[in-house]
């Protein structure tokens, strides 16, 4: 039997590490299995860590990390991957929208061989209309890359020590946990889980900070967007032709029509298909510079005794 470490990325989580930390510890000792549980308040500015520490008094097997100021979540996972101590580790939402004991079944599926358990979800659960067409739209667009369908996946999962200490070698500091897990390969399996209700607090995430998740992850998985400027130029180059070959028909025939209206159009498409063209490729060679200077995922300014 070996040690699970739970890893749970917190960021103003005050209302909701007490019934995070007992829902979860209860169901692992239900169960049998030897663990310990990680927090990794994500810069909290309420009394997320003050919590942490006081339940790691209480209990030696909770612990936890402040970092000095919000790097998201991403950071959040990879900071929890770096400090487990675990032979497997899982990573689970502190809202307890992921079902603890879901973590049981998990457990029990790496004990018989498997080094990645992904889970996945059989019910979205709450969502507006907005909110899960932007959804589908980015998962859609993330599975025809991969080849997998991302739509009903999570970061709640559990890995072998081995897969974590893959991920942890790979040199890139901008990274999508989410797809990296199925990226890695490894001996993979799934469960599925309804998504529950938060218990308390209210989600931290808004539309712009989606928005820019996506596009992150997007650009830090995947080169799809500039290829799809090529298409985009190939694209506006067959209209051109056509338009050419029009407007030379036109003017033999002797019935070429005032092009005003005609020119100031394409000079609006072309226009806009430029500054959309520029503006994918200006935010790769941002990435490019944020990875050439290469300075840390996350920084940490307070960890729990048992963590040091």
């Amino acid at each position: 039997m070996g040690r699970l470490t739970v890893i749970i990325p917190s960021f103003n989580e005050e209302d909701n590490i007490d019934n995070t930390a007992k829902a979860i510890g209860s169901a692992l000792d239900e169960a049998g299995i030897d663990f310990d549980l990680l927090f990794v308040s994500d810069g909290s500015t309420d009394a997320t860590f003050d919590i942490i520490e006081r339940l790691s008094k209480e209990d030696k097997r909770i612990g936890g990390i402040q970092f000095s100021r919000n790097f998201g979540k991403e950071a959040a996972i990879f900071a929890g991957l770096d400090y487990a101590k675990g032979d497997c580790v899982a990573v689970i939402d502190c809202d307890l929208q992921h079902p603890p004991a879901t973590l049981v079944e998990m457990y029990h599926l790496w004990e018989e061989g498997y080094e990645v358990v992904e889970g996945i979800k059989s019910k979205r659960g709450k969502e507006s209309p907005f909110y899960r067409l932007f959804t589908n739209i980015f998962y859609g667009i993330m599975s025809s890359l991969m080849k997998i369908d991302m739509n009903k996946t999570s970061d709640f999962k559990l890995l072998d020590r081995k897969v974590v200490n893959a991920l942890l070698d790979l040199p890139e500091r901008n990274t999508f946990f989410r797809a990296l897990s199925f990226w890695a390969g490894f001996k993979s399996t799934h469960v599925t889980f309804d998504v529950a209700e938060r218990k308390a607090g209210k989600s931290k995430w808004s539309f712009s900070g989606l928005v820019k998740y996506a596009i992150s992850n997007t650009t830090s998985f995947t080169t799809a967007p500039l290829k799809a400027v090529f298409v985009l130029g190939m694209l506006l180059l067959v209209f051109s032709v056509i338009l050419a070959a029009e407007t030379l028909v036109n003017y033999f025939l002797h019935i070429a029509a005032d092009g005003f209206t005609t020119v100031i159009l394409l000079l609006l498409i072309i226009g806009g298909c430029i500054m959309i063209s520029l503006g994918i490729i200006g935010h790769y060679i941002s990435r490019i510079y944020e990875e050439v200077k290469g300075r840390p995922r996350y920084i940490v300014s307070k960890i729990t005794s048992e963590d040091k």
